[in-house]
C-alpha cells in the first residue's frame, strides 16, 4: 500500500470512527451529558500505538489541542509499550507548545507506576483491544482500566472481530464492569483476514 492510499484509508477510518462513537454515545445518557457539557475532564487512551485516533477523539469530545475559552480544559494521555509508536505520536504534537496531548511509553498492566497519570479518568479508550493476543495480559489491562475510571467514567473499546468483542465484554463484566452500549459498525472497512474489519464493533462500559 503506497503512502497516499494509506492516508486515504486512515482518513476514511477516522471519519467512520467519529460517526460510530457519536452514534453509540447517544444511547448513553451519562456520556452524552459529559460530551455536551463544558466540564473539564481527562481521557486515557491505552495501547494507543501511534495514536492516529487522537484528533478524532478530541473532536468527538469537544476538545481542542489549544486551550481557549470555547473549549473545555482537558488532558489527553496516550500510553503504549511500543517506544517507536509513542515517539511518532509525540512528534505529531511537538510543534504545539500549548498541546493538551501527552504520550507515555509504558505498560498498561502497570498503570500505578506512572506518576503522570491521574488517580481517575473520565474516559478510557482502547481501540482494537486485542484479547486474542495474550488473554492474561489483556485481562490485566481491562482490570487496570476499570480501576482508573472515575465513578461516572466510561470505558470505550473497539474490536476487529465479532467473537473477540463478545469475549472482551464478558471479561470486563466479570471484573466489575457494566455494559451500557454495544454497537456494530455498519461501515467498517474489511481487512484481508477473514472476519476482520476496522473498528468492527464498539462498546461502552462503566464500573458497577
Amino acid at each position: 500500500m503506497d503512502h497516499s492510499t494509506h492516508l486515504r484509508f486512515l482518513d476514511e477510518d477516522m471519519r467512520r470512527l467519529e460517526t460510530l462513537i457519536a452514534h453509540a454515545a447517544r444511547a448513553d445518557a451519562g456520556l452524552q451529558r459529559k460530551i455536551s457539557s463544558k466540564e473539564n475532564f481527562q481521557l486515557l487512551n491505552l495501547a494507543c500505538g501511534a495514536c492516529n485516533e487522537a484528533k478524532t477523539l478530541a473532536k468527538v469530545f469537544g476538545i481542542s489541542d489549544r486551550a481557549n475559552e470555547e473549549n473545555r480544559n482537558m488532558k489527553f494521555i496516550g500510553l503504549d509499550v511500543r517506544d517507536r509508536e509513542i515517539a511518532e505520536a509525540t512528534a505529531r504534537f511537538r510543534s504545539d507548545s500549548n498541546s493538551q496531548f501527552e504520550f507515555i511509553n509504558g505498560d498498561a498492566t502497570k498503570l500505578e507506576k506512572y506518576r503522570e497519570l491521574s488517580d481517575s479518568f473520565d474516559i478510557i479508550f482502547m481501540r482494537h483491544q486485542n484479547l486474542w493476543n495474550g488473554k492474561r495480559t489483556w485481562e490485566e489491562i481491562y482490570h487496570k482500566a476499570l480501576e482508573k475510571l472515575s465513578p461516572s467514567g466510561r470505558l470505550i473499546i473497539t474490536s476487529y472481530f465479532d467473537r473477540e468483542h463478545e469475549q472482551a465484554i464478558e471479561v470486563i463484566k466479570n471484573q466489575g464492569g457494566q455494559l451500557l452500549v454495544t454497537e456494530a459498525n455498519k461501515d467498517s472497512r474489511k481487512l484481508p483476514f477473514n472476519g476482520k474489519s476496522v473498528d468492527r464493533h464498539l462498546a461502552i462500559l462503566k464500573r458497577k
